[in-house]
């Protein structure tokens, strides 16, 4: 198996972006990544796309030969593939991606993720959201991914894991560096009792809980870590990509205060790339709503159970404290959250971080970064350790 690099990022903003169609979208950010790493379109031989619904978003299914189509593929036949894995779209793109290149498979691939949500109301998205839960029994009996948050955030304070104000405080850290980043959605810092005072969604979550239904795209290029030294000086390398399932109802679990899957794929990504967690300087975790930030953080082993909540409340988390920074790129919370994009954004905020490129947002001396992506309530998850060369 060959090591492989990333040479090149490029994301669109994120939000409501009606006047830009989801072809735009994806052009724009194939376009910047290309243009990052130095490269053409006409040196790609894959392409990988994450994408949750867009035969519901955009009524276009055979997604994949729509994107070959319109970035210049389709005429020189470069395959072109579509994963679904609910909010793990993304991530489950870039593993595939990975393993193209690593197997040999692959010498050249450009990896993309997007979202066209915005053209549809709010309670049309959201039926097509909790599509990602089992739709005999969570979906179909009324049960929404909110309210299973808000289940897990009852828990946690039962349990004595995490105060309603550690809780909230997800959505401070992920607005705090969100007023840092020009693509994010949401560019202005909060208070924590502008997310407990806010309109609640199912209590005991709110409005500033939950991310945003958004448009948008991202990309990133990938070639074996050897050739990479030749294209370009500025690259990372993909120490480890991993994934794991759980059962796709919540309520068959065996906790609800973690993500097993999330658990596994990392323990399992560790291990690929000869580190621990404490190794971790920066992370992207998926905080689609405030209690999974706090949840990943614990099953990730970033921080000790009970400990991940204070760690948000105490502003551990900001890209200037002496702790692993967490969503650096306002995460799904600040940034937006165009579902089949978020993923392999995450990686692109990763990219930045490691080659110095971050701006404002910028963590100082950033080794090792790790993304933690999340289908539905964690029952697909895959988690990506990239390394600063």
């Amino acid at each position: 198996m060959r090591e492989v690099a990333i040479i090149g990022a490029g994301s669109t903003k994120f939000g409501e972006l009606w006047g830009t169609s989801f072809r735009d979208l994806g052009i724009e950010a194939g376009a910047k990544a290309l243009a990052d790493a130095g490269l053409s379109g006409e040196e790609i031989d894959a392409v990988y796309v994450g994408n949750f619904a867009s035969g519901s978003f955009i009524k276009q299914q055979n997604l994949d030969a729509l994107v070959a189509d319109y970035t210049g593929m389709a005429t020189r036949n470069v395959p072109a593939v579509r994963t679904e894995a609910g909010g793990a779209s993304g991530g489950v793109a870039f593993r595939q991606g990975v393993m193209a290149v690593a197997s040999g498979m692959a010498d050249r691939v450009i990896v993309g993720g997007a979202e066209k949500m915005t053209d549809l109301d709010d309670d049309r998205v959201g039926q097509i959201l909790n599509a990602c839960l089992d739709a005999e029994w969570e979906a179909g009996m009324g049960v929404t991914l909110t309210s299973i948050y808000a289940m897990i955030a009852r828990r946690l304070m039962a349990d004595g894991i995490a105060t309603r104000e550690e809780i909230a405080s997800c959505a401070v850290n992920s607005h705090f560096h969100g007023a840092r980043n020009p693509e994010a959605e949401y560019r202005k810092e909060i208070k924590l009792d502008t997310v407990l005072r806010a309109g609640p969604t199912c209590d005991p979550l709110t409005m500033f809980d939950g991310a945003p239904f958004s448009d948008g795209a991202s990309a990133v290029i990938l070639c074996p870590l050897e050739d990479a030294r030749k294209i370009t000086d500025k690259y990372v390398k993909v120490s480890a990509v991993a994934q794991a399932s759980d059962t796709l109802a919540f309520f068959q679990r065996d906790s609800f205060t973690s993500f097993g899957a999330t658990a596994a794929a990392a323990k399992e990504a560790y291990k690929l790339a000869h580190i621990e967690a404490k190794d971790i300087d920066v992370a992207e975790v998926h905080d689609v709503q405030t209690v999974g930030g706090v949840l990943a953080l614990q099953d990730m082993g970033l921080y000790a159970k009970g400990e991940a909540g204070k760690a948000f409340l105490e502003g551990q988390t900001h890209f200037d404290a002496d702790k692993v920074a967490i969503n650096t790129s306002g995460g799904l919370k600040a940034k937006g959250n165009p579902v089949g994009a978020t993923g392999v954004s995450q990686i692109a905020e990763l990219y930045m971080q490691l080659t110095g490129t971050a701006g404002d947002r910028q963590v100082k001396d950033a080794k090792y970064g790790a993304a933690q992506s999340v289908g539905g309530t964690g029952s697909s998850v895959t988690v990506s350790i990239l390394e600063a060369i």
